[in-house]
């Protein structure tokens, strides 16, 4: 297959890239690098079945003349992933991930390129009365405005897939760690504990409970899934694992991987900002009876904290962008 990868110098969008390429696709990656690292492609640079383009795909023409019908697919990853920043910023959510992701559909409808692969997120069910979360729970009232942008991305997909007989796969993610990870909370507590090790400040009581997987394992099964496609034109796939930790959980793991003890000083209640829910953990069902015998996760999740830890600690050049640690 010939693919186009948006976001592809991101955390996911790179290890995304690398996945494809082992399988032997064709790969066109674009990302504008506002936030994505030209380094994380190295791997796949070298790759004779990979091209770069540096645009920003709300620049709908440059993204027309890179997009045509050669192309069999378009995984969509580019967008705002700070969930956190969401109220200071509100048309960062809109322009980044809905009105990006219109762009997208445009380009694709021009093309006459059929299949998008789009990157969703578990927070689309705000703080959920289902737990475990099933892709069919009842939608409660949003609760980040990123949530919200990813749940317009979903609508114009669907109804681009019913107007335009597109075909659309769609992922809803808990958090991804592992290497290349840039944002979130490993790396904030890593940051913080760099700078200083004696303390760490978080927001939160640290009783929130979460879910989180390998980018090798949620990459694998987004590949899985391009093998062993869904019949339905339009498809919603869970993808995490079967665990969840607490927050407290996650920071015990990362302190003895660092072999610091801080004083750990809480703030913002049971949630640490609005949009913080407090359990996030998704039924994946769905996609493990989809992928039978074929793709399961492979690594735990405090083995992910572990493996995303060391990952920062021999790559500390990644907090530069917030700030040089010693």
């Amino acid at each position: 297959m010939k693919i186009l990868v948006t976001g592809a110098a991101g955390f996911i969008g790179s290890n995304l890239v690398d996945a494809l390429l082992l399988e032997n696709h064709t790969v066109v990656g674009i990302d504008n690098l506002s936030t994505g690292r030209p380094e994380f492609l190295n791997l796949a640079s070298k790759h004779p079945n990979f091209d770069f383009k540096q645009l920003d795909i709300l620049n709908r023409a440059a993204l027309s003349e890179v997009l045509d019908s050669s192309f069999d697919c378009v995984c969509h990853l580019a967008a705002n992933a700070d969930v956190r920043r969401g109220i200071e910023a509100p048309f960062r959510d809109l322009e980044q991930n809905t009105i990006a992701t219109w762009n997208v559909l445009e380009a694709m409808r021009d093309s006459g390129v059929k299949h998008i692969v789009f990157t969703s997120t578990g927070s689309v069910y705000g703080e959920a009365e289902v737990i475990p979360t099933p892709e069919n729970a009842p939608f409660p009232v949003q609760t980040s405005l990123y949530g919200a942008s990813k749940l317009a991305c979903e609508a114009l997909i669907s109804a681009y897939c019913e107007g335009y007989n597109m075909r659309g796969t769609v992922y809803r993610f808990v958090s991804f760690v592992g290497d290349r990870y840039t944002h979130g909370h490993i790396y904030d507590f890593v940051r913080q504990l760099l700078r200083s090790p004696d303390e760490l400040r978080i927001l939160g009581d640290g009783s929130q409970r979460k879910s989180y997987i390998h980018v090798s394992d949620g990459v694998a099964a987004i590949a899985a899934v391009l093998r062993h496609p869904s019949p339905k034109k339009y498809e919603v796939f869970n993808l995490g694992t079967s665990e969840y930790v607490t927050v407290n959980d996650s920071i015990a793991e990362i302190c003895a991987e660092m072999g610091v003890c801080p004083e750990r000083l809480y703030s913002g209640g049971s949630r640490g900002w609005v949009g913080d829910n407090p359990f996030i953990y998704l039924d994946c069902s769905r996609i493990r009876q989809h992928l039978d015998h074929i793709w399961a996760p492979k690594i735990g999740i405090l083995d992910g904290v572990r493996m995303t830890v060391r990952y920062l600690l021999t790559n500390k050049h990644l907090f530069d962008a917030a700030g040089s640690v010693q």
